[in-house]
């Protein structure tokens, strides 16, 4: 076990310096220059040097990279362009509320798909199963924007139940744990759980039907195990592959909600994507993708090494 473990380490960290160089140099093949988010068009040609010089625009990309490098493994990510703050405090503001907001749609999707998937599995051909299987086409195929403004529409202006926009009361992206910002979390959080809870669902309803035609199902139904003990040996074998999937749903929840976090103003690191994007703000976009894509990194590694501790078949191998 301690062996996979190192293993799994050692296969992070190329991964995680590949991460590194596609987060640095991805943001240079974009159009336009990030200086015309602080210099008019016909700043003068001393000013633009100096800009360029105080942000390091003017060294060759190779030698930024190294510079950018060193810095964020210090926990440096630079300076916005555009508001002149730390990149480092505003990613981490921003990822504390991606991570809520993927936390709880992640809660909820996994849940639901479990349920719905381990219903389908049970009942295999039956009306129950063809219910759950359309729920998860529907899931899976509804885009993210367009469930989210559906949602805004029916419960925020037909029906005033829930805020359109915002993390608080009056746009405020400051958390706190009471009933008004939970209020604001349902609608988001509910869009984002959508796509996992239907893939979560196809993929659990597989594998327990597989399951159940299993030679060992029929042997333990034959020593005259009751249904839950049955139940608890399926959901131990079935475990790793839905942890497996389970995590790169979470990853995918954290790098691709910039659309609903955009359509609910959603204080988080998609909508800071989209403002870095618009404003070209290479040191925001740079510093948010990489945290993100370590993330992502850093989950399948976790992943990685949960699994053999729920199949020890999986370290061994």
């Amino acid at each position: 076990m301690f062996a996979y473990i190192i293993k799994r380490l050692l296969y992070a960290i190329p991964i995680a310096l590949s991460v590194t160089v596609v987060s640095f140099v991805l943001v240079y093949l974009a159009p336009g220059d990030p200086l015309n988010a602080i210099a008019p068009a016909d700043a003068p040609e001393e000013v633009i040097v100096a800009l360029k010089s105080a942000y390091g625009l003017d060294k060759p990309v190779p030698v930024q990279y190294g510079l950018w490098l060193l810095r964020a493994v210090q926990g440096d990510l630079g300076t916005s362009i555009a508001s002149g703050r730390a990149v480092t405090a505003e990613v981490l503001s921003a990822v504390s509320n991606t991570l809520l907001l993927a936390g709880m749609a992640a809660l909820g999707g996994v849940l639901i798909g479990c349920i719905l998937g381990a219903l389908a599995g049970y009942r295999h051909g039956t009306w129950i199963d063809r219910v759950a299987t359309v729920v998860s086409v529907i899931g899976v195929s509804i885009p993210h924007y367009w469930l989210g403004l559906v949602l805004t529409i029916v419960f925020s202006i037909w029906l005033p139940w829930f805020p359109a926009m915002g993390a608080g009361p009056g746009g405020s992206s400051e958390w706190l744990w009471d009933v008004e910002h939970l209020r604001h979390l349902v609608l988001p959080a509910l869009t984002l759980s959508v796509i996992p809870m239907g893939i979560i669902t196809r993929t659990v309803r597989a594998l327990v039907a597989d399951m159940l035609e299993q030679e060992f199902v029929a042997a333990l139904r034959a020593r005259g195990l009751s249904a839950i003990a049955i139940f608890r040996h399926i959901a131990k074998n079935t475990a790793p592959t839905v942890l497996a999937v389970a995590g790169l749903q979470i990853g995918y929840l954290m790098g691709g909600s910039i659309l609903v976090e955009t359509v609910f103003a959603w204080p988080g690191t998609g909508f800071l994507l989209n403002t870095a994007i618009f404003q070209r703000d290479i040191p925001l976009l740079q510093g948010t993708i990489l945290v993100l894509c370590m993330f992502f990194v850093v989950l399948n590694l976790l992943v990685d090494i949960l699994q053999p501790l729920i199949d020890p078949r999986m370290g061994r191998g």
